[in-house]
């Protein structure tokens, strides 16, 4: 199991709390993406399967997301009127994607998401 969940009551905290510190740290300072930080670290430093992985980094990174928009909200760097329709098409395309998880190959899962990582790596590089 790769040594973040023992069994019984014998749980190590240190890698899984490395690894939430790390999803904060990036999703406090970038306003977003500490999940595709957790993913990989749940996945191969935590021992988590692949779909657990997933999964489990959403439940993480809504209070992080929550958190890091009341920090933001504070310090006058949200506007919520104009951010409303982003919500709004959030939560659709959240709920679809939560309906559509569970039947998707992890294969297929795993390469969108390596995509997706990539297109983000790109894009940061050229503008």
């Amino acid at each position: 199991m790769g040594g973040c969940f023992l069994k019984e009551k014998q749980i190590s905290w240190l890698r899984p709390a490395l690894a939430g510190a790390a999803a904060g740290l990036i999703n406090g300072f970038f306003g977003g993406g500490g999940g595709m930080m957790l993913v990989p670290l749940l996945a191969g430093w935590c021992g988590l399967g692949q779909r657990k992985a997933f999964a489990t980094s959403v439940a993480v990174i809504l209070p992080l997301c929550v958190l890091s928009a009341a920090i933001y909200l504070v310090r006058d760097g949200v506007e919520l009127l104009p951010a409303l329709p982003y919500l709004l098409g959030g939560l659709a395309g959240g709920l679809l994607g939560g309906r559509l998880f569970r039947g998707l190959n992890m294969t297929w899962l795993r390469r969108g998401f390596a995509l997706l990582i990539l297109c983000g790596g790109v894009r940061a590089l050229l503008g």
